[in-house]
């Protein structure tokens, strides 16, 4: 090869690499100020003009507590690269994993994939709720994370799961009725604070054993608020088509009519109740040809304590005739 024909090869190979590597360096560029777009939109979306007046805030207006964004780079670091070890469970398409932070707090890391049931809608609605209300029987958020088509919410990490463990699985550990006392009380005053003493009126529309956590104290947190609806001021029930949440924890007339209000996630909460003091889950419907569900079985019995108190009062009736 003469000496001629050697540059131009070697020029051709130099404009390629010069080429590949500023086609590289764009759809990086292009890559990451599409990441920034979307994390700059939902920076914005969280705030609270959206969803409610400003003369529905506390009398100091404040927006409630700044949300961290996280990097993906930092998330890695502290799940360990989401190792298998890391994992403490996965529901919904939505693995969780446990991470530590450099200074030692113990965090959880949702992933909502692009296979979760929990679409952009539900993911900006959990961020902004839990962002601007606080209470112990309340989930703690500490941020969010998006990576690509994965977006992440990251909660304060609890120890002891969630309720549905405790009532559920194979491996349970039998909780006394002191502990199931104080979990029934504790999710009560989350409810009770949501619907009513919160900045922000909410209706949660999917309690269940699984969207309660345990702190190490065994203390229930209320989480998962991605399907939550606010009410604004005066507003008492609302109507859907698009009905979410799970057979055997909806109340009658929200899964039949799609009605719902705070009554919906009082039907819910009895149906929790039912099944902290039996332990055993609620089946969604009933089989005429098979037992009856906890919240038949509590009709059935209701029915049979009015009748024993018909017959009790026709005998002391009959009693004083006498």
């Amino acid at each position: 090869m003469t000496g001629k024909k050697k540059m131009i090869w070697i020029n051709i190979a130099l404009v390629t690499t010069v080429v590949l590597l500023l086609l590289g360096n764009s759809w990086f560029i292009m890559r990451k100020i599409k990441q920034g777009k979307l994390e700059e939109e939902l920076k914005k979306m969280i705030t609270l003009e959206e969803y409610t007046d400003t003369d529905e805030l506390d009398n100091d207006g404040r927006k409630g507590r700044d949300l961290r964004l996280f990097t993906y780079s930092s998330i890695l670091a502290t799940t360990n690269s989401f190792s298998s070890e890391n994992k403490l469970g996965e529901g919904g398409f939505s693995p969780v994993y446990k991470g530590k932070m450099v200074k030692g707090r113990e965090i959880a890391v949702k992933i909502l994939s692009r296979g979760s049931n929990q679409g952009l809608l539900e993911f900006k609605t959990e961020l902004i709720l839990i962002s601007k209300i606080q209470h112990v029987n309340l989930v703690k958020l500490l941020g969010f994370c998006i990576h690509g088509d994965e977006k992440m919410i990251i909660y304060d990490y609890m120890p002891n799961k969630s309720l549905d463990f405790f009532l559920f699985h194979p491996a349970k550990e039998l909780l006394n009725w002191d502990t199931r006392f104080n979990i029934i009380e504790g999710i009560a005053q989350g409810l009770f604070y949501v619907h009513k003493y919160s900045r922000l009126r909410i209706i949660h529309r999917d309690l269940k054993a699984s969207k309660l956590l345990l702190d190490e104290n065994m203390t229930p947190k209320i989480s998962n608020f991605g399907l939550a609806k606010i009410f604004h001021k005066n507003v008492i029930e609302a109507n859907t088509n698009r009905r979410v949440g799970t057979y055997g924890y909806m109340a009658p007339e929200y899964a039949m009519q799609g009605i719902y209000s705070a009554k919906s996630d009082i039907y819910s909460f009895g149906v929790l109740i039912l099944e902290i003091v039996r332990g055993k889950k609620n089946n969604c419907f009933h089989n005429q040809e098979g037992p009856l569900n906890l919240v038949e079985y509590v009709s059935y019995w209701y029915d049979i304590f009015l009748s024993h108190l018909c017959y009790l009062s026709l005998y002391l009736d009959s009693c004083k005739q006498l």
